[in-house]
């Protein structure tokens, strides 16, 4: 199998006969209160069934499904979503993203999320699950108006601990920007090789199996929001942190157990999305199914 820490790198992933090549565009409004979905369209193996309304007609939910329930190598995923002035949107996935082996083939995501004044956006998929063998390259703009808002969540899962296997080969380069008002917020990227120094190094996976980031703009938070977010209760062992920086806000998770960081990570957006959103945070159904 070719080197696919060596393709990630590279400026145009290797095309792969056969490999699906997905793309999904949303538009959402905000029509007489009313959060609509008015712009739904697809090519290949990605969509939103219905949107859904489960906290009032304010904020519109949309479940993104990948049909094959798993990406394999080759395959390419793209989804845009507009939120225009004043709307509000929560996209979420209907189960774990499982990226198979590479195939010697690079496998890819490239998200693209915008917020109109006033308007809000939450992005909260659950986790991502990567293969041995897996080469995955992952991409993630967030463009927000000034006074808009967005709550982002990402979880990561190396191998399939509960199979008993771990990531011994492959790779997972990441990129994720954050812009407000026309300024860059935030800027991150890197690539985990799982032979690679980063895997057990303080500055990376520091020897867990899960990495889990929720980063939410807006408002300064209160700092009483902050201290409790520090007092969430982590698995044993984990590493864990909360920071605001002006107007965003990180919480990030390193530990061993998927389903621990999950609740971890619910648990904080439970805390900040009133005082960030102004509104309760609500489970989706999905997520319990």
């Amino acid at each position: 199998m070719p080197d696919c820490t060596t393709a990630v790198t590279s400026t145009v992933a290797e095309p792969c006969h056969g490999a699906w090549q997905a793309q999904l565009t949303l538009g959402f409004a905000l029509h007489g209160g009313v959060s609509r979905l008015l712009k739904r369209r697809h090519s290949g193996p990605l969509r939103v069934q219905k949107p859904l309304y489960p906290e009032g007609e304010a904020v519109c939910h949309a479940i993104i499904v990948h049909p094959p329930g798993g990406v394999v190598g080759g395959d390419q995923l793209h989804v845009d979503a507009d939120v225009g002035d004043g709307a509000r949107a929560f996209l979420t996935s209907p189960g774990a993203a499982k990226w198979y082996r590479a195939n010697g083939h690079v496998s890819g995501q490239h998200v693209v999320l915008r917020a109109g004044a006033g308007a809000s956006i939450e992005w909260m998929p659950q986790e991502s699950i990567f293969f041995d063998q897996a080469c995955v390259r992952l991409r993630h703009e967030v463009e927000l108006a000034q006074d808009a808002s967005y709550i982002g969540l990402d979880i990561i899962c190396l191998g399939r601990s509960a199979s008993g296997e771990t990531f011994n080969s492959g790779s997972i380069s990441q990129h994720t920007q954050i812009r407000r008002g026309g300024k860059l917020l935030w800027w991150e990227q890197g690539m985990l090789a799982a032979d690679g120094p980063l895997m057990h190094s303080a500055l990376g996976m520091a020897g867990h199996s899960v990495c889990a980031t929720l980063i939410a703009v807006g408002a300064a938070l209160p700092a009483a929001v902050l201290a409790a977010l520090r007092e969430l209760a982590v698995p044993d062992g984990a590493q864990f942190g909360a920071t605001q920086m002006k107007t965003v806000l990180v919480v990030r998770l390193l530990c061993s157990d998927s389903e621990a960081a999950r609740r971890v990570m619910v648990a904080a957006w439970q805390l900040l999305r009133p005082a960030l959103l102004g509104r309760a945070a609500v489970i989706p159904r999905i997520w319990n199914t």
